[in-house]
C-alpha cells in the first residue's frame, strides 16, 4: 500500500472522530442545560406547594391582611401556570414570562415577610416558623438551581460559538444560543444590604 494513502486515511479518520466529538459535546452540553432547567422546575414546584400552606397558617392570624395574602396566592398561581407550560427552556419569550411571574411572586412574598414582622405572635407560631424556614431553604435552592442552569447555558453557548464547533453547530441542529434565566432582582442583589439595630 502507498504511504500517502495510509496517511490520508489516518487524517480522514482523525477528522471524522473530531467532528463526532464536536457533535457529542454539543448534545451533552444541551442536555446539561435542559436538565438544569428541570432542576429549577423542581425547586419552583416545591416553592409553589409550600406557599398555600404558608398563607393558610398566616390567615388564621391576619384576617385583615387579606390583600397581601391574596397577592401572594395570585402571584403563585400565575408563576405556577407559566411553569406548567414551560417547554420554556427553548423559548426566550417563555423564559422572560416566567422571570416576570417569579419577580411578582418574590415581591408578594417580600410584602408577606414585612407583614409577619408586624405580628410577633405570627412569627412565634411554630408552624409559621417551620414554613418560613422551608420557604427560605427553597429560595436558596431556587437560586442555586438558577445559577447552575445559567452556568450550563453559558458553557453550551461558549462551546457552540467557539472555533471550530461554530462551523458544525448549525449542521447538527444547534443553530441558536440558549437563553439565560434572569430575574429583575439584579439591582437588589448589587445594592449593599441595610442593617439596623
Amino acid at each position: 500500500m502507498d504511504i500517502g494513502l495510509i496517511v490520508t486515511l489516518v487524517v480522514l479518520l482523525g477528522v471524522i472522530f473530531y467532528i463526532v466529538s464536536i457533535y457529542n459535546s454539543l448534545v451533552k452540553l444541551k442536555n446539561r442545560y435542559e436538565n438544569g432547567f428541570s432542576q429549577i422546575e423542581v425547586q419552583l414546584k416545591r416553592r409553589y406547594d409550600l406557599i398555600p400552606n404558608l398563607v393558610e397558617v398566616a390567615q388564621g392570624y391576619m384576617k385583615h391582611e387579606r390583600e397581601t395574602l391574596e397577592a401572594v396566592i395570585q402571584a403563585r398561581n400565575e408563576a405556577s401556570a407559566l411553569l406548567k407550560g414551560a417547554a420554556a427552556v427553548h423559548s426566550t419569550d417563555s423564559l422572560q414570562q416566567l422571570s416576570g411571574a417569579e419577580n411578582q411572586l418574590q415581591s408578594a412574598l417580600g410584602k408577606l415577610n414585612f407583614v409577619m414582622e408586624d405580628y410577633p405572635d405570627l412569627k412565634a407560631n411554630e408552624n409559621m416558623m417551620q414554613l418560613s424556614e422551608e420557604l427560605s431553604s427553597t429560595e436558596n435552592r431556587v437560586a442555586f438551581a438558577r445559577q447552575a442552569f445559567n452556568d450550563s447555558v453559558t458553557e453550551y453557548n461558549t462551546y457552540r460559538q467557539s472555533f471550530p464547533p461554530v462551523f458544525f453547530a448549525n449542521m447538527f441542529g444547534h443553530s441558536q444560543d440558549a437563553t439565560l434565566l434572569e430575574f429583575d432582582d439584579s439591582e437588589q442583589i448589587q445594592a449593599a444590604p441595610k442593617v439596623s439595630f
